[in-house]
């Protein structure tokens, strides 16, 4: 397996891009939420974190003040599947803030299961976390600060469903309507200036792939072109562009994040 590049070099963009934004990570506790919270920190954001468990949200809260100081990072519980919570959180958000620019939909979650084994309640929970809860989150973002600001970047997380989710149709489905809803809000919110993108990592080293089994791992980087896996560094670089003054017209758009995974080869071995 290659090794991926350090964080470090990929560190590129300006000191202070981020100055005076605010940025709404959600599943900012850990894996990919983290490090792109992490970044936007870095940069000058001050970052709103949201996930259901409080410990997890202090230990990351801790981690990326010691980048920036205490004042750049709020971490505040909430159940994305709630829209009741999320209404409750954006109030909170813009009691602090006073406004906010950034939305990253990171929170979700699944598990591996063929599609014969997934019982009705399985697939409706992931349906909800992942599909139901991200639309939760985006209108009350949208509704309550940036259409009536005339301004935002919102950036979906999804995944490589580019040729079926063997073993996800769960979340194949889910994070599919996510992208299909990234293009529609994208062409409805244009003439409030909010753009609207996602991004689809492939198999990326994280808290999340840490919970797959490891020879399913190691089979999918096998069959990935570049021979590696992501990191969570990788993925926020990319989604700190899309949010970034570079990215002003681009909109609509999910960029894939794969090692062009999803032009090649098979992600799982086909059963017997």
């Amino acid at each position: 397996m290659r090794q991926p590049p350090s964080a470090e070099s990929q560190r590129i963009f300006a000191p202070a891009i981020m100055d005076g934004q605010v940025a709404i990570v959600t599943g900012g506790g850990s894996g990919i939420g983290l490090a792109t919270a992490a970044e936007l920190v870095r940069l000058g954001a001050r970052v709103v974190i949201c996930g259901r468990t409080r410990e997890k949200l202090d230990a990351a809260a801790r981690q990326l003040s010691a980048l920036a100081g205490p004042d750049a990072v709020v971490a505040d519980t909430c159940d994305i599947r709630e829209p009741e919570q999320v209404e409750a959180f954006i109030t909170r958000t813009l009691e602090h803030h006073g406004r906010i620019d950034i939305l990253v939909n990171n929170a979700g979650g699944q598990f591996p299961a063929p599609a014969e084994s997934i019982s009705p309640r399985g697939f409706e929970a992931v349906i909800r976390n992942n599909l139901s809860g991200t639309f939760y989150m985006t209108r009350a973002v949208a509704t309550a600060a940036m259409i009536p600001a005339a301004r935002g970047r919102i950036v979906n997380v999804i995944a490589n469903i580019y040729r079926g989710f063997p073993l996800m149709v769960h979340t194949g489905a889910a994070r599919a309507g996510v992208e299909n809803m990234t293009m529609t809000l994208a062409v409805e919110w244009s003439r409030f200036n909010i753009l609207v993108n996602s991004v689809a990592p492939g198999v990326i080293l994280s808290s999340g792939t840490e919970r797959y089994p490891r020879e399913a791992i190691e089979a999918a980087v096998r069959r990935c072109p570049l021979k590696r896996a992501g990191t969570v560094d990788e993925v926020a670089a990319s989604i700190v562009f899309l949010c970034s003054p570079a990215a002003q017209y681009i909109t609509g758009t999910t960029l894939r994040i794969d090692g062009a995974q999803s032009l090649w080869g098979d992600t799982f071995p086909i059963p017997d």
